[in-house]
């Protein structure tokens, strides 16, 4: 990849946010994923409710929601963006053990908001980490990806199955 053909750098390799007024508005959906592993312990005390800090899952759904409204605060070069909806889905899974997390964002408007989803999943699995982490210290964040987007010039996106 060439650096002119990265969107946020010049011509002379400075910084840059991409200028989208010419674009045209579109409805732009983005799913991004990922997840927290935990010790089964830790998991069954925030199923049951008992965690000290108090609901966990709330609280990272709402961190989720107000990260992904706030993404163009963290991200530089991110475009500001008057987002129409936000969810945060988490659902637990033994397996992991922990729990899997799916933030969907969508808008109308000249660019996408893949951002904010991947920062939406980011910032739960950060508050369940923080919520939970006098239970366990070693839990772990990962996985965290862009699943599928569609909406304006470049197209629909889909993970695929089998990543090498």
């Amino acid at each position: 990849m060439t650096t002119s053909s990265l969107t946020h750098i010049g011509e002379d390799g400075e910084a840059r946010m991409v200028d989208v007024s010419a674009k045209s508005e579109t409805v732009r959906v983005a799913v991004a994923v990922g997840h927290i592993r935990m010790r089964p312990e830790t998991l069954d005390l925030i199923l049951s409710g008992n965690a000290l800090k108090g609901d966990v899952i709330g609280a990272a759904r709402i961190a989720g929601i107000m990260a992904a409204k706030k993404t163009s605060d963290l991200i530089p070069l991110c475009h500001p963006l008057l987002i129409s909806k936000v969810t945060v889905d988490i659902s637990p899974d033994s397996t992991l053990p922990g729990f899997r997390v799916e933030a969907t964002v969508k808008l109308t408007g000249k660019t996408g908001v893949e951002m904010e989803a991947l920062t939406s999943v980011s910032v739960a699995c950060l508050t369940i980490y923080d919520m939970a982490k006098a239970a366990d210290k070693a839990m772990e964040i990962g996985g965290i990806h862009l699943q599928s987007k569609s909406g304006g010039k470049s197209g629909d996106f889909h993970y695929p199955e089998t990543v090498e």
